[in-house]
C-alpha cells in the first residue's frame, strides 16, 4: 500500500485525484492540470512535497563529508542558510540522486528525492560514519512548495509571524523559524518558497494558504512547469547509469580545488577530457521545440547528422502552446540545428534550443 503524506486528507478535501507516485499516494491534479499550471505561472500555486526527505547533518567534519559525497563544494556556502544544488555520484560516475544542501546553524540540511530516499541513505550512511557525522532523517516534517509571482506575498499573508524572515531570504537561501524552515527555492522556474513544518501543523497551514488565494497544484502541473524551466527529473534525465555531463549537470560540479576527491570524480573528469577532445559516442543534453502534430514524449528517438539520441522528457507546453522536450543527443549537435524525432513512426522536424524554455513566466529561448 502506498505511503500517505500528512496532507492526504487535505488533498481529498480539495478533490485531488490520487495516484501512486514513487510509493506515495499523491494528487496528480485537482480537476485541471492546465489551470493549476497557469495559476503558478500567473499567480500562486502550492504543491505537497512531503514525500521528499530532509536530512539534518551534524558533526565537526560535516563539511569534509559533503566534499567527499557530492560534486559541488559546500565550502562555497559563505553564510547560514545559503544553499547549493548538486549531484551525488557512484564510483562509476553515475547519478545516484540530485539534491539541495543548505548550510545551517547546526551543520547542514540536505533534501533528497522521494523515490531515492532509501537508496540515498544507504549510500550516505557509511560515508557519514567514516567522517564521524550524524544523519537525522526528518520524517516528522511536512513540506509545502508555494510557487509563482505572488507566492511570497501570499505565503506571508498565510504566516504573518514569519513575514520578516521571508523578506530577508535571498534566492537559494533557507532559514529556520522555530520548528519551521523557509527556503527561497523551487522546481517551477518561478519565485517562491519551499516550506518545511511539523507534520501536525501541515493541514492548518495548507488551509491558510487556500484562504490567502493559493491554488492547490498536483504532480501533472509540477511536471509541465519543471520541464518548461529546463529542470531535470530523476529517473528521466538522470539515474545511476547516466553521467552528470550527459545529464546537463556539468555546471554543478566544482572542479577546484583539484585535490578534492569526491566520489566518481576520476571517471567524470576523464569523460570531461574526452568531451573537450570531441570523442565520438558521447551525448549531451539539449532542448527541443516541435510545432507539428502530436506531442513529444519520453523515449522517442531523435535522429541527428551525428547519430541518434533520445528524448528524456517531453510534453505540450501550456505556456508556449507548442511541444517541448529535453533530450540526450550526440555531442556535435548544436543549438539552432534541426533534428528529426520519431513521432508515432514518422520522422518529424524539431529545433534544438538552449534551455530553459520559460523563466519567470516568459519565453527565454530564441
Amino acid at each position: 500500500m502506498p505511503n500517505r503524506t500528512p496532507l492526504f486528507d487535505a488533498h481529498l478535501a480539495c478533490n485531488g485525484k490520487m495516484v501512486d507516485f514513487a510509493g506515495w499516494e499523491m494528487p496528480i491534479n485537482y480537476g485541471s492540470q492546465i489551470t493549476e499550471h497557469d495559476a503558478v505561472r500567473g499567480d500562486a500555486g502550492m504543491f505537497d512535497v512531503s514525500h521528499m526527505t530532509a536530512v539534518d547533518v551534524r558533526g565537526e567534519r560535516a563539511t569534509e563529508f559533503f566534499q567527499k559525497l557530492i560534486g559541488n563544494d559546500v565550502a562555497k556556502l559563505a553564510f547560514d542558510g545559503k544553499a547549493l544544488y548538486s549531484g551525488m555520484y557512484n564510483e562509476a560516475g553515475g547519478v545516484i540522486d540530485d539534491l539541495i544542501v543548505y548550510r545551517t546553524s547546526w551543520g547542514y540540511r540536505v533534501v533528497v528525492n522521494a523515490g531515492t530516499t532509501d537508496k540515498d541513505l544507504a549510500w550516505m550512511s557509511p560515508i557519514a560514519a567514516s567522517f564521524g557525522v550524524e544523519l537525522s532523517p526528518r520524517r516528522d516534517l511536512a513540506m509545502i512548495a508555494v510557487q509563482g509571482p505572488n507566492a511570497i506575498a501570499k505565503a506571508k499573508a498565510a504566516k504573518p509571524d514569519a513575514a520578516a524572515l521571508i523578506d530577508s531570504l535571498q534566492v537559494f537561501q533557507g532559514l529556520p523559524h522555530g520548528e519551521w524552515f523557509f527556503a527561497r527555492t523551487g522546481y517551477t522556474g518561478e519565485d517562491g518558497l519551499e516550506i518545511s513544518l511539523p507534520a501536525g501543523e501541515a493541514i492548518a497551514f495548507w488551509n491558510q494558504l487556500l484562504a490567502a488565494g493559493v491554488a492547490p497544484a498536483g504532480l501533472g502541473a509540477r511536471d509541465t512547469l519543471r520541464l518548461e524551466a529546463g529542470m531535470n527529473l530523476y529517473g528521466n534525465e538522470m539515474d545511476d547509469s547516466v553521467s552528470p555531463l550527459a545529464a546537463g549537470m556539468g555546471w554543478t560540479i566544482a572542479w577546484e580545488p583539484a585535490g578534492r576527491d569526491f566520489v566518481g570524480r576520476s571517471v567524470i573528469e576523464a569523460e570531461r577530457a574526452d568531451r573537450t577532445a570531441g570523442k565520438a559516442g558521447l551525448l549531451k543534453q539539449v532542448g527541443l521545440v516541435y510545432e507539428g502534430k502530436g506531442v513529444l514524449r519520453g523515449h522517442m528517438k531523435v535522429v541527428t547528422e551525428a547519430g541518434d539520441g533520445e528524448i528524456t522528457s517531453g510534453t505540450f507546453s501550456p505556456s508556449l502552446k507548442v511541444s517541448i522536450a529535453m533530450a540526450r543527443v550526440p555531442l556535435a549537435t548544436k543549438v539552432g540545428d534541426t533534428v528529426q524525432v520519431d513521432v508515432r513512426g514518422t520522422l518529424q522536424p524539431a529545433r534544438v534550443v538552449k534551455m530553459p524554455f520559460v523563466r519567470n513566466g516568459k519565453k527565454v529561448f530564441e
